[in-house]
């Protein structure tokens, strides 16, 4: 997730969004009105970050002019609203094929998106295949953790937030998705006791070593 930046910063940030070229550290101290020490500080904390990066720029006359351009991760500082436009998709989709077929399209996106990762997770023991889970979790922006329980021979795998929140609380069957990944990257039999979108204080799942019984 991007890091905090000072409002002056932000405003660097969208000057070089607006000058994709790159500026140089005059251009920005004359278009904000501060000085060249100021900018300097200010470009090495945001090129620190990895939000702007050096580069040369040839002009017709004279020599090279170095400057600096905003890079992907500094485009990707400023909010994007995907939002809508998923619930847009999502709702659409639903109508066409109905609720069950919706549900079953969730859990096949899952298996899906599993199979891409698979070789994270390749002849690796359960335990291990958990705390790899928790690492690409973690990575996609939940909260989580998972705890063994060895009286009872199972693990619980607890996400604390939910990455498409507001989404689910409009399709529930989203929940499909992470059941079907999480169980194909396991190879395991996982079920879901406690869902946020439902009220729970965390998405608890489920997961029985092998060769363990039900209680």
């Amino acid at each position: 997730m991007p890091q905090k930046i000072s409002s002056r910063q932000n405003q660097i940030l969208k000057l070089l969004l607006e000058n994709r070229n790159g500026l140089s550290i005059d251009d920005i101290a004359d278009a904000l009105d501060i000085s060249r020490t100021a900018v300097q500080q200010h470009f090495a904390a945001i090129e620190n970050e990895g939000y702007i990066k050096k580069n040369t720029l040839n002009k017709t006359a004279g020599r090279p002019v170095t400057v600096y351009v905003i890079t992907d991760r500094g485009i990707n500082y400023f909010p994007k609203q995907y939002a809508w436009f998923s619930e847009l998709m999502l709702s659409d989709l639903q109508q066409e094929i109905g609720p069950e077929r919706f549900k079953n399209y969730m859990r096949k996106l899952g298996v899906k998106c599993a199979e891409k990762l698979h070789r994270r997770f390749e002849g690796r023991e359960l335990n291990e295949k958990i705390d790899e889970l928790v690492m690409l979790m973690s990575d996609l922006g939940y909260q989580v953790q998972a705890d063994a329980k060895i009286e009872s021979d199972e693990f619980s795998i607890q996400a604390h937030n939910c990455v498409y929140h507001d989404l689910v609380q409009k399709h529930d069957e989203i929940c499909e998705f992470d059941l079907a990944l999480i169980s194909t990257l396991l190879d395991q039999k996982v079920e879901q006791v406690a869902c946020l979108a439902k009220g729970d204080c965390a998405c608890t799942f489920k997961v029985r070593k092998p060769g363990s019984t039900a209680s």
